[in-house]
């Protein structure tokens, strides 16, 4: 026997149980008719059921429950096992931020979850949304949806990622960070966006645009802007800044940057604008009075000291650790050279300031030497580090100030690795900014999400629950007596239930 679904003259469509008796096709039993697709598809459902309890293979109203719960469960298609944990984790953390208010569709949802558990292209998407969400929608569909999104919801989107840190602040942000990163193209041209410049990530030779990204304390994201890959790191600062004091009524938050971003125009443009900062120094650049100054200091590990440079404070500390880091790598770097010296690999073009190459010498028209000299006075800065700032912050709350800074550090490697945020494989500036967006709004559930990990005292981090999430699914069955389908979550690990009570706490 099998199920025949037959065309009516008044388009409907009928469900049967047909039986091949000899070369005639009978009609056992007919289970309905309808114009529903859903409707169509559980009377078909039925007369499966119908079939196996006419062969005896199982008797639904028996007491056998094996052979009852066999037959439900051999009845469930791969169609009708879904991935949920994304959403039921994932969705809720997106929730709480309130990004589903903003009225943008599931698709934007989606496209979320997919770059948090599934990261990749967007081929990888769709990928991801036919396997686990049994969702099939073309590559050409989500650029198409990237197209209409796009600029129209950045805004919003750091408004309410703003507001949702700050009161996690507890109203108040003292403090920012700041940092720019160079994300490069695939695709090899370059337009008004997309420029070949210097690459952090040694991708000289592909397109690029730079991303400065603004976050507070813990790394919460507070906003971001994207600049022409060719622009100068150092100008990118006042933008971002500018911009977020444009859209939210902040006081005037102490900035926090690393020593790319020193230089007399940012310093000029921070204290024009009202702004205390705390820059990281590059004391091995200094003038040689200040060097000298520095060289007097009688600077440990517990005892910072300062010395005034232009009308602001340089503050100097000293780590024996950082200490031992910079020893040894000297002597690495020192041995490297000597290698390289002695198979003859380096001539007069190598010697530059460029890393360890400062060693080098020449010492006739084309010996190149290492000046052991030089190699001896950089050990006087071993462990040394130094932080310009314009605040009245006590030295060891600037160092402490600054030291939070690896923050920002962490927040460009999530979305590097956990995101996955480059390479960029698109090549209109309007798709490249919406997929910008969407991975901002990925980075702000991450650190949520691993805030409130933090909260719980889960013993997982963010990116083990992410983890978790990827093996929680329900399926689909159909209850025979009552002709209905019904969603069955299964059975969570101990720790997926831990993960779960933590969010629904939310």
């Amino acid at each position: 026997m099998f199920v025949r679904r037959k065309k009516n003259s008044s388009g409907s469509f009928s469900v049967q149980i047909i039986q091949k008796v000899g070369r005639i096709n009978k009609v056992v039993k007919s289970l309905g008719s309808s114009f529903d697709e859903s409707e169509l598809i559980i009377l078909e459902r039925q007369a499966k059921l119908e079939i196996e309890r006419m062969k005896g293979q199982v008797t639904l109203f028996s007491n056998d429950r094996d052979a009852n719960l066999k037959s439900v469960l051999s009845n469930v298609s791969n169609s009708e096992v879904e991935l949920v944990g994304p959403d039921n984790i994932l969705g809720k953390v997106y929730e709480s931020i309130g990004y589903h208010t903003i009225g943008l569709d599931e698709l934007f949802r989606d496209l979320i979850m997919s770059r948090l558990v599934y990261p990749g292209s967007k081929l990888k998407t769709i990928d991801y949304l036919a396997r686990f969400k049994n969702k099939e929608i073309s590559v050409y569909s989500i650029y198409r949806y990237m197209d209409k999104i796009h600029g129209k919801y950045k805004d919003k989107i750091e408004e309410l990622t703003f507001k949702h840190f700050k009161q996690v602040l507890g109203g108040n942000i003292g403090l920012v960070f700041y940092d720019m990163t160079t994300l490069y193209f695939e695709i090899p041209d370059e337009d008004d966006l997309r420029k070949i410049g210097y690459s952090k990530d040694g991708k000289h030779q592909h397109p690029q645009i730079k991303l400065g990204l603004l976050v507070g304390p813990e790394g919460y994201p507070l906003g971001y802007d994207i600049f022409e890959g060719s622009t100068y790191e150092g100008h990118t600062l006042i933008p971002v800044l500018k911009n977020i004091e444009k859209k939210f009524s902040i006081d005037k938050p102490i900035v926090i940057a690393d020593a790319g971003l020193l230089s007399s125009t940012n310093i000029n443009a921070l204290v024009s604008n009202g702004y205390k900062f705390v820059l990281g120094g590059k004391i091995k650049n200094e003038s040689t009075k200040i060097k000298d100054k520095i060289q007097k200091l009688e600077v440990t590990d517990d005892k910072p000291k300062e010395i005034k440079k232009e009308g602001y404070r340089l503050v100097v500390s000293f780590s024996e650790k950082r200490r031992k880091k910079d020893s040894h790598n000297r002597e690495k770097g020192l041995k490297k050279l000597e290698k390289k010296v002695k198979n003859g690999k380096l001539d007069k073009n190598s010697i530059n300031n460029r890393g360890y190459n400062k060693y080098l010498k020449l010492e006739s028209d084309i010996k190149v030497a290492i000046d052991y000299s030089k190699y001896e006075m950089d050990a006087k800065w071993d462990g040394l580090k130094g932080y310009l700032t314009n605040t009245t912050l006590k030295p060891t709350e600037v160092i402490a100030a600054y030291g939070n800074l690896w923050h920002i550090e962490k927040a460009f490697r999530i979305s590097k690795t956990d995101i996955r945020i480059r390479p960029i494989y698109h090549r209109k500036p309007r798709r490249i900014e919406t997929h910008i967006c969407i991975c901002f709004v990925s980075y702000a559930v991450f650190k949520e999400l691993e805030r409130l990990l933090k909260i719980a005292k889960a013993e997982f981090s963010a990116t083990s629950a992410i983890e978790l999430t990827k093996n929680m699914y329900q399926i689909k069955v159909f209850l025979p007596e009552s002709k209905t389908y019904t969603t069955i979550p299964l059975k969570p690990t101990e720790q997926q239930q831990e993960l779960i009570s933590i969010i629904m706490k939310i």
